[in-house]
């Protein structure tokens, strides 16, 4: 049993969390917590001057609706909106809150995958916590 799980959600896949919250609470201890976790990819400088400040502040707070709606009313869930690339803000998030476990989907992998490696991946590949891969 696990104390500090980290479940990572993509915001922008519409692929169903449910299967990765169900495990989360299994290999949860019982005085464990959950963190649902997601990542705001930095936009480059000379776009984000182009975009209404409201805009990232807009998307802040649908991303920390969004991670409610999944938490689904489960106790010992928090959530956490951070900014960054997703692998490694993934892994420095998890080393920075001690997770002793990352629950983490994946899609199937295709050539792309290989050649450059998913998030998934390369969580898998370099965290120091354990790492449940859902498919």
């Amino acid at each position: 049993m696990y104390k500090n799980i980290l479940v990572p959600i993509a915001m922008e896949h519409s692929k169903d969390t449910s299967k990765a919250m169900e495990l989360a609470q299994l290999l949860l201890d019982s005085d464990g917590t959950i963190t649902l976790l997601t990542v705001l990819e930095k936009i480059p400088a000379y776009v984000a001057q182009q975009v209404p400040a409201e805009a990232f502040t807009d998307n802040r707070i649908e991303a920390k609706a969004a991670l409610k709606a999944d938490a689904g009313g489960v106790k010992n869930v928090k959530t956490a909106v951070v900014d960054g690339h997703a692998a490694t803000t993934i892994l420095g998030f998890a080393d920075d809150n001690g997770s002793d476990c990352i629950v983490i989907s994946s899609h199937r992998p295709g050539l792309q995958d290989y050649l450059l490696g998913s998030t998934a991946s390369r969580v898998v590949r370099h965290a120091k916590a354990c790492v449940h891969v859902i498919r």
